[in-house]
């Protein structure tokens, strides 16, 4: 049911406790809105930092979050590592609804259901193949071509869980090293020749459905260290990735924000190569880059509320994503270039330990011209440490 009031005792309850829960429970804040977070680590994390409502136990325990999803209105989620049949089961014994829904996440909760989900709604996907043996990884080099990605099914993100393979020797032992051995489904997709990573984000509940504008992230290492809003390609490849990205969120009947990354091949077109259920990297940009964040509008979106606008504020957003230099207490130096510089926003996650290439904060630059703003970016936060 749509929301048409807020209460002042409403509380937003998040599964995992990171700096996208962080981030999204800003937002709840401006609307008064409580929130309680459940994390599965033993450290601090940035949200609990924020609220005395923190809880921690695992996303393998049901007994652990249905007694957390019971203080709380509604749960929503920070990441993608729990099951759905545990989701369902959580909803179904603390009576508190859960968004995106048990069954929508359950469409898209590893890699090759995802793919099975899209494939099936009519939107391209990269060539897969779920393989469990060697003759399989062998099989797949012959039909595809070497070099070819080998990913766990579950669990991978930043370069984590994902492997190029140039060679069945290469295959072999990057399939034992992702748990293939150890019974961990591991899929085989096709190396796509592509010249750009677009990505779109939706948000979507009962009063309707919002999509942002399709931005370019720039990879490195397999991690993000860029985004460009909008992106820097034909009108018509902005409009076709929008188009895939809504589709892609009915298809699953989504409520919530969901993100949406695409390769653009050298012919034209775009395969949908990931989706996530949350609020996404490539989306940190719309907190001053549009006029409704992601993150606001995930609120808005598992509470039922009016969704806002996705409009651009500015012609043209960079964002950089600054990665931990040492292994140390997290310290965020050399950041006054930064701050000085106009329609310039750091954000600093509030993670306490600093450690080499993990995502420790952002800088988000508006401007009129996309490259020069790019450029501008990158040269301000060029010395900055974490």
């Amino acid at each position: 049911m749509p929301l048409s009031s807020l209460p002042a005792k409403l509380k937003l309850g998040f599964l995992g406790a990171g700096q996208l829960a962080r981030m999204s429970s800003l937002q709840a804040f401006r609307f008064g809105i409580q929130v309680a977070v459940f994390s599965d680590r033993s450290e601090n994390e940035p949200v609990q930092f924020m609220t005395p409502f923190s809880t921690s136990g695992s996303f393998e325990s049901v007994d652990d979050m249905v007694e957390f999803a019971k203080g709380c209105d509604v749960i929503t989620l920070e990441n993608e590592f729990i099951s759905s049949d545990i989701l369902k089961e959580v909803q179904e014994k603390s009576g508190t609804p859960i968004y995106p829904s048990p069954d929508s996440f359950a469409l898209i909760e590893n890699k090759l259901i995802e793919k099975q989900t899209f494939e099936a709604a009519g939107i391209p996907v990269t060539p897969y193949k779920l393989v469990k043996n060697e003759s399989e990884l062998e099989d797949f080099g012959k039909t595809h071509g070497w070099p070819f990605m080998l990913k766990s099914s579950k669990g991978g993100y930043d370069g984590y869980g994902n492997v190029t393979v140039k060679n069945i020797e290469d295959a072999k032992q990057a399939f034992s090293k992702l748990g293939g051995n150890n019974g961990e489904d591991i899929l085989a997709e096709a190396f796509v020749d592509f010249t750009k990573e677009l990505a779109v984000q939706v948000a979507r509940n009962e009063t309707g459905t919002v999509v942002y504008p399709c931005c370019e992230t720039v990879q490195e290492d397999h991690i993000c260290v860029a985004v460009l809003s909008p992106a820097p390609v034909e009108k018509i490849i902005q409009e076709m990735a929008q188009e895939l990205a809504f589709k892609a969120t009915e298809a699953i009947d989504g409520k919530g924000i969901f993100a949406y990354e695409f390769f653009l091949t050298k012919e034209g077109s775009l395969i949908l190569n990931e989706s996530a259920p949350r609020p996404h990297n490539s989306g940190h940009y719309t907190i001053e880059g549009t006029v409704t964040s992601q993150f606001e509008n995930h609120v808005r979106a598992v509470l039922g509320l009016p969704l806002g606008s996705t409009r651009l504020n500015k012609p043209a957003v960079a964002m950089i994503n600054l990665l931990g230099t040492h292994k140390r207490p997290a310290e965020a130096d050399q950041i006054t270039e930064a701050l000085e510089t106009e329609h310039g926003h750091l954000h600093v996650y509030g993670k306490v330990d600093s450690k080499v290439g993990r995502k420790m904060a952002h800088y988000t630059l508006l401007g009129d011209d996309l490259e020069e703003t790019y450029k501008k970016a990158t040269h301000v936060t060029r010395e900055i440490e974490i």
